[in-house]
This record gives C-alpha cells, structure tokens and sequence, in this order.
C-alpha cells in the first residue's frame, strides 16, 4: 500500500532524508520514530505528493506520488502536528469546506462528519466556533478531517498531542480499529509506549536514514539481547543455582529469586519449574521482565551518536 526507493529530498545543500526504502502493507501500522529534525514529517510530505522527491520514488496503492499526485491525494488522509484550523469556522462548516475539496457530495460529507464527531465525543461541539476548542478538541477536530473521506493511506504526525487520557485512548482504540479495515497507517510520534501499543513495525529514523527496522520483540532481542525471567520464591534462593545452571544463564540473585536469561521460553520454563517444584521449593511468580521500546530507542540514538562522533575525528 505505502512503498518507496531510495526517496531523498535535499533543500539546497541540506539533505533531510537519504535513500529511505519503506514498505508498509494493507492492514499493517508502521510507526516512525526519531528526535526532532530527523526527517520524519519530509518523508510524509513526500508520500503525500506535498513535496516532490530530489531523488528516488514513491508509491501510494501503486499510484507515484509524482506523476499521480491528485490521485494520491484522494487516497491519503494527513494530520500534521500543526492542523491549521480556521478558527473562525464552525465544525460544520470546516468539516463541510474540507469534505467538498475531496470531492464529496454534501449527504455524503453531514454523515461522515456526524458519525466521526459522535465517535470522538465531539457531538455536543458540532456548532461551536473552532476558536473557543481547547487544544484536544482542535486535534480531535484535525483526525476527523484526515479521515473525512475515508482515505486507504493515513500518514498520522502526533495523533494524540495535546489530549486528555480519555481521548487519547479514544484515538488509539479508533487507529487499531482502522487497522482492521485494511489501511495502511505510518504514525510519526515521540510516545513511546503508544507506538509500542500500536504499531506492528518500527522504523527509527536519524539524520534523514532508517537506521534499524523490525517488530518491538525484534528490535528489543537485536538491541538488549536475550529476554530475561525473574523466578520468586517462597523462601531463600540459597543452594537453587546447582538445580538450574545447566538450563539457564543466571544473572541475578536476591534474597528469595533470581534472574535468568534464556531464548528457549517453551522448553526451559517448564522444566526449571518442574525442579523447582520437585526440589520442594515453593513458587511465587515467574515473570518475564519488563523491556521498553523506550530502551531500544534510546540506545539506537546512543549508538548512532557515537558513531557520528567517531567519523567526526577520523
């Protein structure tokens, strides 16, 4: 649905975005992540015919996003961090000016628009002036205009910026729920743990270029290594390392657990808790520990810094 090769675009001497390769298919959400100025938003203006390419293609629902531009723009819906409303507007007329522009017709575009607002609880707001929203309201306001004509493609930049938890999950809930009917999704956020919750591939990006791609249980194993289990006794740990170390890579040890690596889960778990059982020590838990993407990311622009730091004194 969203592929690209080698996209680059240049503004004068700065590159901002350097032979990037993207796939993502129908059904799938891809979330773009990287520090500001990394080249993010560049790569969304380019996949939605905004900016033309310096160097390289790209396609929406096999449509280029140069020579098909108009096409492209039907299909993708856009929310920018920064919407720019017409703040002296009312919703229904913003929404009906927006909707008019994709070309819909005026049944189509009040039931749309009605149904949307009802969704993100915005009902009670329909003839408001957009000047007297609050900042969720206004990007609430902002995705249901991406999603007015009811796009194959959405490009999200900040989907949840400035909400309240219950909206927030409101949009999350309808994102995954999109999901479901077949579109294809990149969204560009610095939440973490929502692009986690959401995404089914992440892509982090610096200076321009992809640096590492994969699924959050790829890009955690590549980057913090093996999954580590945290095993909790009843009582003392003491003299339990003997029953386990051919099995396991103990790497921690406290007064009543202790914890251990391994990538063989299904065969290893069950067997330490069988010794453990038959060794007549009771068991509390035993629980995966917990690893973020927020780790992953923050050693990817580690790692990346030091590298630049490196070509820097050669």
């Amino acid at each position: 649905m969203i592929r690209t090769e080698a996209l680059c675009k240049q503004f004068g001497a700065f590159t901002a975005v350097k032979a990037i390769d993207l796939h993502v298919r129908a059904g799938e959400i891809l979330a773009l992540l990287g520090p500001n100025g990394a080249g993010k938003t560049t790569t969304v203006r380019m996949l939605a015919s905004i900016l033309k390419p310096t160097r390289g293609r790209a396609w929406i629902d096999g449509h280029d996003t140069v020579s098909e531009a108009v096409t492209v723009r039907r299909l993708v819906g856009v929310l920018t961090e920064m919407p720019g409303l017409y703040r002296r507007m009312k919703a229904r007329e913003y929404l009906d000016f927006f909707g008019a522009l994709q070309g819909l017709t005026p049944e189509i575009c009040r039931r749309r628009s009605e149904q949307l607002m009802s969704q993100y609880g915005m009902a009670d707001a329909w003839n408001l002036r957009l000047g007297e929203y609050s900042k969720g309201m206004r990007q609430k306001l902002a995705l249901i205009r991406t999603m007015l004509h009811d796009p194959s493609v959405l490009l999200l930049d900040e989907p949840t910026s400035a909400m309240d938890p219950h909206s927030a999950k409101l949009v999350r809930d309808s994102i995954l729920s999109l999901r479901r009917q077949d579109r294809a999704i990149i969204i560009c956020t610095h939440n973490l743990a929502e692009a986690e919750a959401l995404a089914d591939r992440i892509a982090i990006i610096r200076r321009g270029e992809i640096v590492i791609e994969g699924t959050s249980e790829q890009l955690k194993r590549e980057l913090l290594g093996v999954p580590e289990f945290e095993l909790c006794l009843a009582g003392s740990v003491n003299g339990m390392a003997h029953l386990v170390d051919d099995l396991v890579r103990i790497v921690g040890q406290g007064e009543n657990w202790i914890r251990y690596q391994t990538d063989r889960v299904e065969e290893v778990n069950p067997a330490l808790l069988n010794r453990v059982s038959g060794a007549g020590l009771k068991v509390v838990t035993l629980s995966q520990v917990s690893r973020s993407l927020e780790q992953v990311y923050l050693q990817v622009i580690a790692k990346t810094s030091s590298v630049e730091e490196v070509g820097k004194g050669q």
